[in-house]
Formats: structure tokens, C-alpha cells, sequence
């Protein structure tokens, strides 16, 4: 396996590893700024970044703003010279605000899924920004590039293909992730021949991350032999020191067996992938979850009608309270088996260091 460093235009990380963003509160300044640090591009989730300070329950638009210029600036403390990207979800309320709060926070790059970002381009005009989106299909991919192309006359900086086997919130339906289980390379081989005719079309070079499953060093030269320039990782790095989750959190991953990694539904219909503990079992029994006032999280939630909040479950997860919590992970979470540090993940992915 050879090991290139990741150019995206005019900026480059040593390593080929995006560290895939985690909300709520799991990838923050301290894991991002340690992958950063290493050579890779760590990357701070904005989802309710901001559930730790003190007006969260009364202003929580404000309290995620804030946090966000915090947990940018935490990372770039840690890494001065390193890569420094934030996860947003377009399926997250005020997600203009935030992408342009990003922006004036210093970010080098927008990685963006759940849901495709179709306007990202004229929210981060006149920026350096690198636009990141992420697509799970051939089909998804084409919108993307189809539609910045006719709008936009422009191309992602990069192109981040997330499979079925990444945790949180996954990008197919139910049916398509029996039907990719265990048979993903097809897709993205017809995702990078798409990619391949929109270069041709526009004389650039688009990179490509391949995300989902990729567990250890097998697994990433397996990812590169598809022609994919970087890979993205996750769960791996949650059960690092460097992780901004509590430590309850990390063990629940270093303690699960197999069977325990699980496809569960969101409050909002979409299919995730979680550990079960009694939290799921409760919900999967019917139960309805008593919660807090709105948070205004996601679009399309109504609060009067979920089973559960995730803002609520989420937050439990990440401060430890795991018995209350929804665990999101990868497919292969159970096999932590130790606390680790970012280091040592990445030197366990790559056979060598540039």
C-alpha cells in the first residue's frame, strides 16, 4: 500500500486520513486537533456542539455558535499548522448560520452529508473553505455534481463516499444496505468513474475518501485499490485518549460483543447504526422517551410525535451516562478491545508514515 499525502488544491495533509466527524460531542477540538497534529485532517462535529454551555436549554442556536469558535480554536491550538474541517449536517436547523459561522471560525474544509448540500457553494462564496460533500450512491453523486455544475459552474474540493457500514446515521434505506451487505465496491467504482467524467469535463482533480467500515490496515489498502486518494475513519478514534467523549462512552465500545452492534431507526425515520443497551431496548419495545423542551435539532422532528429525542439521547451518550444514551458506532465497534491513542490508530491503518 502505498501512502501519498492528500492534496486538495492548495492545501495538503501528510496522511491520507480524514477523521470522520461524530456528533454529539464526541469529535471536538481535542480529537480533531490530535489527528490534525499527526498529519491527518481532523474534523469537529457541529451537531449541538455547543450542549455544554450554560445557556444551551434557553439559546441553543447561540450556545452552538459559540462553541464552535471554541472548539476550532482548542484545535488549531493543539495543531497550529495542521488541517482543521467541521462536519455539518444539512439536515440540522440553521445550517446556513452555521456554515458561514465555520467559515469566520478559520475552518479549512466543510464536510457535509445527511442530506445533500445543494447550495453549499453560495453559502461559502468569496471563502477559501474547501466544499466537501458526502454521497453514498452513484446516483446521489451525480445530483451533487450535476447540479454545481449547471449552478454553479464549480466541483467539490473533495468528495467523501461514506458506505454502508459507517455508524450514525446512514445514507441508503433499509432495503439498499441488505442490498450492499458485504458488496459496496461496485458502487464506488461507479462513483469514481462518474467522478473521473466530471474531471475530464472541468481539467481539475477531484479527490476522493472512501468512509464505513474501514477497521485496520487491510481494510484501508483494500479502500486505496479502488483508486480512492484517502480514507475516513471513525469509531477507531473513539476509543482513543485524545477523545472528547467521556470515558463511560469509550468502554461501552471496548465492551461490546458482535451481536450488540445493531441497525436502529432515528426519532426521524432514519436508519443508524448503535449499540444496543437498555436505552434501545426500551425504544425498540414501544416505549415513548420522555424529554426536554425542543432543542431544535433536525428539520422534519416533531417533537409531539418522536419516541425519543436525539438531541437528548446523544447528549447522555456523550457524557457518559451510556445507559441512557444512543451509542452510535461503526459495524466493527466490538472489536476495541483497548484505550488507544491517535497515534496508534493511524500507524495500525497505514503501513507507513510519509
Amino acid at each position: 500500500m502505498n501512502i501519498n499525502p492528500l492534496k486538495i488544491k492548495n492545501i495538503e495533509a501528510k496522511l491520507p486520513v480524514i477523521q470522520g466527524g461524530m456528533g454529539v460531542g464526541i469529535s471536538l477540538g481535542g480529537l480533531a486537533g490530535a489527528v490534525a497534529k499527526e498529519g491527518g485532517i481532523g474534523v469537529i462535529s457541529a451537531a449541538q456542539i455547543g450542549f455544554r454551555e450554560l445557556d444551551f436549554d434557553q439559546n441553543t442556536k447561540g450556545a452552538n455558535l459559540r462553541a464552535i469558535r471554541k472548539e476550532y480554536e482548542k484545535a488549531r491550538t493543539i495543531a497550529p499548522e495542521g488541517i482543521i474541517g467541521f462536519n455539518l449536517m444539512v439536515a440540522m436547523r440553521h445550517y446556513e448560520e452555521y456554515v458561514r459561522e465555520v467559515i469566520d471560525a478559520g475552518a479549512d474544509m466543510i464536510i457535509s452529508g445527511a442530506g445533500l448540500p445543494m447550495e453549499l457553494p453560495r453559502l461559502a462564496e468569496g471563502s477559501d473553505v474547501k466544499l466537501a460533500p458526502i454521497v453514498s450512491t452513484e446516483k446521489s453523486a451525480k445530483v451533487i455534481l450535476r447540479y454545481w455544475d449547471k449552478k454553479y459552474k464549480r466541483m467539490p474540493d473533495l468528495l467523501v463516499i461514506e458506505g454502508p457500514e459507517a455508524g450514525g446515521h446512514l445514507g441508503f434505506t433499509e432495503e439498499q444496505l441488505k442490498e450492499y451487505n458485504g458488496n459496496y465496491d461496485q458502487e464506488v467504482i461507479r462513483i469514481l468513474n462518474l467522478v473521473r467524467q466530471y474531471e475530464e469535463e472541468f481539467g481539475c482533480r477531484i479527490p476522493t475518501a472512501l468512509g464505513g467500515g474501514i477497521e485496520n490496515r487491510r481494510q484501508a489498502a483494500h479502500a486505496f485499490s479502488l483508486g480512492v486518494d484517502a480514507i475516513q475513519v471513525a469509531t477507531r478514534f473513539v476509543t482513543t485518549e485524545e477523545c472528547d467523549a467521556d470515558i463511560r462512552y469509550k468502554e461501552a465500545y471496548i465492551q461490546a460483543d458482535r451481536e450488540d452492534i445493531t441497525i436502529v431507526k432515528s426519532p426521524v425515520g432514519m436508519p443508524g447504526r448503535a449499540i444496543m443497551n437498555p436505552f434501545m431496548r426500551r425504544v425498540m419495545a414501544g416505549e415513548q422517551i420522555p424529554h426536554s423542551p425542543c432543542h431544535g435539532c433536525l428539520h422534519k422532528c416533531d417533537p409531539a410525535k418522536i419516541p425519543y429525542c436525539i438531541t437528548d439521547a446523544l447528549i447522555h451518550a456523550a457524557k457518559g451516562e451510556v445507559d441512557d444514551a444512543l451509542l452510535f458506532c461503526g459495524a466493527y465497534a466490538y472489536k476495541a478491545k483497548r484505550l488507544e491513542t491517535v497515534k496508534e490508530v493511524i500507524d495500525s491503518l497505514l503501513t507507513e508514515r510519509v
